[in-house]
Order: structure tokens, then C-alpha cells, then sequence
């Protein structure tokens, strides 16, 4: 069985990959991905967790389960903004998106 130091270990770089994605990118979607990222870190301490303490119960799947549909909600939500933000700016950029006004 794999120790759950390496799960750990694994979730840290995946959500350190996610927040510099999402400091220092410029484009919407890779931001979008990278918050992603973070989100499937998430997921995966939970998942960890719940089968390393009580591998009977379901507790931490049904976390992730949770995570992962507002994810997709997230995402469905985030990528209608950001098609908005290209067809009137012509551009994806994050810093387009502080002067979204008329």
C-alpha cells in the first residue's frame, strides 16, 4: 500500500503548480485551468484522507464527488465570462477584465 505521505506529497505540488498558474498567468483560461488544478488537489486530500482513516466509510469520495461538481459548475459559469470578455475585448487577457465597463 502506498503511504499516504506520498498522496500528500503529490496533492502539494499539484496545488503549488496551481497557485503559480494562477499569480502569474495573464490569459483567463490558463488561469481557469490552473484553478482547476488546485481543485483536483483538493480532491485528492480527500480521497487520501478517507481511505487512509476509515477505509469502510465513504466520506472523503463523497467530498470529492461534491468538489468536482461544483468544479464543473465553476468552470461552466467561468468560461461563459470569459467568451463574453473575448468577443467584446478581443482578447482572453485577466487584466481586460478589471475594465469591463460599457
Amino acid at each position: 500500500m502506498v503511504p499516504l505521505e506520498n498522496y500528500l506529497v503529490l496533492s502539494a505540488i499539484l496545488f503549488a503548480l496551481g497557485v503559480y498558474g494562477v499569480l502569474s498567468r495573464r490569459n483567463a483560461v490558463l488561469v481557469l485551468m490552473s484553478v482547476e488544478l488546485m481543485l483536483n488537489a483538493v480532491s485528492l486530500n480527500f480521497v487520501a484522507f478517507a481511505a487512509h482513516l476509515d477505509p469502510d466509510r465513504a466520506t472523503g469520495i463523497v467530498f470529492a464527488v461534491f468538489v468536482i461538481a461544483v468544479a464543473a459548475a465553476e468552470v461552466g459559469l467561468a468560461l461563459a465570462i470569459v467568451i463574453r470578455l473575448f468577443r467584446n475585448r478581443s482578447s482572453a487577457n485577466v487584466d481586460e477584465a478589471a475594465t469591463l465597463r460599457w
